[in-house]
């Protein structure tokens, strides 16, 4: 995201509060993700989403200054790619709680893409980060693979998760790529604009795919249904996202990016007290691991600085 930051790394008050609200919306996200799912499909779910993600603002906000296939590229990677996958995901066996912290496994994709595609440099404390997160990744493979209680996550569920957070990590890209094309690159046109590609193939699948009997179950989804939707497509992408970049465009980004540390953990929170959710031996260790390649990740090469 580009822009001028602050002159200092101190947060104010309003953007410390902007933040912890970021964390809270999207560690919060998953649920709601899940109970949209009792009554709409994946693929329902994923085209409403974006219908309300673009709603009313498209008719207000003028498209980005880009060429199309990134416009495209994004909608189609973010939007059927990660958001489709991890409704399946979460439809077919993943908690909300791990689902969290699964995704956040794209930052480790994204510096994979980012070495093999753009050449970016690899740190030692990113390699130690990748290693952590593969511990991570295999407690979570031990633990779909043992037959357990409705709450544990299934072989499907975990590579469906795992490939949604791969598809963020090519978004990331996508977007890197467009920065470079468009240097007055404009965040919000540039999600709301993306936000209308990802629906009519989402409804296309929905008719290839889905059972017949509950192709339009939409139209009689209860009311609850509908206020996860609006929570997703309103406050989670473009409040979130609004508000994420704006802390961007003001702050360092190694001042702001440590706050999606809070985002599994909001997750984990929720999902046990909102939806049930248990967290087995296995599934802890996955927890742990994987929180502690984020952290490594983002202060381990500081931390070796100092030392040298």
């Amino acid at each position: 995201m580009t822009g001028m930051t602050t002159s200092t790394s101190t947060f104010t008050t309003r953007d410390l509060l902007s933040a912890l609200l970021v964390v809270i919306i999207w560690g919060t996200n998953f649920v709601a993700m899940k109970i949209g799912l009792l009554a709409l499909t994946p693929f329902q779910m994923g085209a409403a989403r974006y219908v309300f993600a673009i709603l009313p603002l498209i008719f207000f906000v003028r498209p980005p200054r880009l060429a199309p296939k990134w416009v495209i590229a994004y909608g189609l990677s973010q939007g059927v790619g990660q958001f489709g996958l991890l409704f399946l995901s979460l439809k077919v066996g993943m908690s909300a709680s791990l689902a969290s912290v699964i995704l956040q496994t794209q930052v480790f994709f994204t510096a994979i893409f980012s070495f093999m595609l753009l050449k970016e440099h690899t740190s030692r404390a990113l390699i130690a980060g990748l290693l952590l997160a593969a511990l991570g990744l295999g407690c979570f493979a031990m633990s779909s693979l043992q037959a357990g209680h409705a709450n544990d996550i299934t072989p499907a569920g975990f590579v469906l998760c795992l490939a949604g957070a791969a598809m963020w990590a090519v978004s990331n890209i996508v977007v890197r790529r467009a920065q470079k094309a468009m240097p007055d690159f404009d965040v919000i046109s540039f999600i709301v604009w993306c936000g209308a590609v990802p629906i009519v193939p989402f409804v296309l699948l929905s008719l290839a795919f889905d059972d017949p009997a509950t192709r339009w179950h939409w139209t009689g989804a209860p009311f609850i249904t509908w206020v996860a939707v609006a929570y997703i497509g309103w406050i989670s992408t473009i409040a979130g996202y609004a508000m994420w970049t704006r802390l961007l465009k003001r702050y360092p980004v190694n001042r702001v990016a440590p706050f999606s540390l809070g985002v599994p953990v909001v997750g984990i929170a929720s999902g046990m007290l909102m939806l049930g959710d248990t967290i087995g031996a296995w599934q802890w260790g996955g927890v742990g691991f994987i929180v502690a390649a984020l952290v490594c990740t983002m202060f381990g090469g500081r931390w070796l600085d100092r030392k040298a």
